[in-house]
């Protein structure tokens, strides 16, 4: 796939990875409108071409209690807000067939959770959208298993498709991140690294994921090292206090500071 087809997305031509980013679940308008214009200004600054991430609900909590969402028709309207407030592409994830005719309606990329990706009617509901459709690889898959999955969105004839890595389950409670896998996914698609999900530890008894944040620049390094050509973080202006994956993402004041970082181990990867 080629990234210029993300309706809205710029910076194509500057020679850097592509950027899905933003916070874990949209929990209203006033923080997602924060955190989208700290990130587009950083990202204009970088010339990193950008896509604004959110979820417009939860759908996959360990506990009935845990935050869901602020209402679907809500949270879809407050992607549409950033996306036409700020004039950049927006993704969300999908967990019903029914989602996808939605949320279509309202953001440039449907993404398919990894624990979902192996659903085929789903991925087929994503597809026939017509939208780019971002499969994440399930925790429990192989690199190579991922080519199905592409292949079920190719024969919807739709060609935008791309693949993401979040990790592979360690044990019962950790995750490891299989370098080995980028350019192995990276023959069947355009390929991101989900940089903070790899991070997390899940299934603890408390019902509340934890995750490794201190991490988070060490895996975004490595990730840009290997040639991934696009880098997923959730990021909020609050992490301890956020409603959803908290324990794993990248507080928003150290952004721009990693960002950097990334932009130019990718210029020194670009000269070989």
């Amino acid at each position: 796939m080629n990234i210029q087809h993300i309706p809205l997305i710029k910076h194509t031509e500057s020679g850097n990875f592509f950027l899905l980013a933003g916070p874990c679940a949209i929990e209203g308008e006033e923080m997602a409108m924060r955190i989208a214009e700290k990130l587009i200004g950083i990202t204009d600054k970088l010339e990193i071409p950008f896509v604004f991430k959110g979820s417009f609900k939860k759908a996959n909590r360990s506990r009935i209690d845990s935050f869901s969402g602020i209402g679907d028709e809500k949270a879809l309207k407050i992607l549409r807000k950033v996306s036409e407030t700020f004039d950049v592409p927006t993704v969300t994830d999908i967990h019903t067939n029914e989602d996808a005719e939605m949320a279509a309606q309202y953001v440039d990329v449907l993404q398919i959770p990894a624990f979902l990706v192996r659903q085929t009617d789903l991925v087929m509901a994503a597809a026939n959208t017509g939208k780019v459709v971002n499969l994440k690889k399930g925790q429990f898959m192989s690199p190579e298993s991922m080519k199905h999955a592409v292949q079920k969105v190719l024969d919807c004839n739709n060609q935008n498709v791309m693949v993401t890595d979040r990790g592979t389950m360690f044990g019962y409670q950790d995750m490891i991140v299989d370098f080995r896998g980028i350019p192995t996914m990276q023959q069947y698609a355009t390929t991101v690294l989900d940089v903070t999900h790899s991070l997390q530890q899940p299934n603890q008894t408390a019902g509340v994921t934890g995750g490794r944040p201190d991490m988070i620049e060490t895996v975004a390094k490595a990730g840009i090292a290997v040639g991934v050509d696009g880098i997923f973080i959730e990021t909020h202006f609050d992490p301890a206090n956020a409603k959803s994956d908290g324990a794993n993402m990248l507080h928003l004041d150290y952004f721009e500071g990693l960002m950097t970082k990334l932009v130019a181990i990718r210029k020194t990867i670009n000269t070989f």
